[in-house]
């Protein structure tokens, strides 16, 4: 079985962006997908930090200090892209003007609920951002996370065990192993990766999986 890597998996989820969307890039994993949006397709991201127009990571000797995302990183800004008050940022996503949200998880739920704030670890320092904006303000939620914790134990869950970002809000799951949408039937797998089958991606996931009638193998590009 061969799962797929980080970058692997930011390239999956790029691929599904529509034309013309307007998209926010969660801090983390989510940021990748930036660098991975196919050629000829205008994808317009946003940064809830203030920035409209965010292009791939600068190349070494192009960065600029001043022009970052929410997560601190150094970005490039396309043509007609700008930059203006985080709280006009956070308007865009209050008002219903970010189609889609793409966001790093800690866990999902079968009905969709988000956790991805805070942990039960009491060392942990609570990290919300404007994920709980973004869960409820976009138009479409959607999850990259590795399928399994460095334990091995599932990060999708019957019911999420760290407190919610927001409840039902996540649409479609991007991991490591699968690609997997949330449909008022359950979890309904798309994709899955080289080498596995339902009953062997079953094991690795607590609530019950149903495999679609259309499923693809999960593939990606080396990277």
């Amino acid at each position: 079985m061969q799962p797929l890597s980080r970058r692997q998996m930011a390239w999956r989820a790029a691929q599904d962006l529509p034309e013309g969307a307007y998209v926010n890039l969660g801090i983390g994993l989510p940021t990748l997908c930036g660098d991975y949006i196919p050629p000829g397709r205008e994808i317009v991201f946003h940064s809830e930090n203030g920035v409209l127009g965010t292009g791939p990571a600068p190349k070494k000797g192009e960065e600029d200090s001043d022009l970052i995302n929410a997560g601190k990183q150094l970005v490039t800004l396309v043509p007609g892209g700008s930059y203006f008050h985080h709280n006009d940022a956070f308007l865009m996503i209050r008002g219903g003007h970010i189609d889609i949200a793409l966001l790093g998880a800690f866990e999902v739920s079968e009905k969709g609920d988000l956790a991805n704030w805070i942990t039960n670890d009491p060392t942990a320092t609570p990290g919300v951002g404007g994920a709980m904006d973004l869960a409820a303000g976009a138009k479409e939620v959607r999850v990259l996370v590795e399928h399994i914790t460095k334990e091995g134990e599932p990060r999708l869950k019957k019911v999420c065990t760290y407190p919610l970002t927001a409840p039902g809000c996540v649409k479609r799951i991007y991991t490591n192993f699968a690609v997997i949408d949330v449909t008022p039937d359950g979890l309904v797998v798309r994709e899955m990766a080289d080498g596995l089958d339902l009953a062997a991606l079953q094991k690795l996931t607590e609530p019950r999986l149903t495999l679609a009638n259309d499923w693809k193998k999960l593939t990606a590009p080396a990277m």
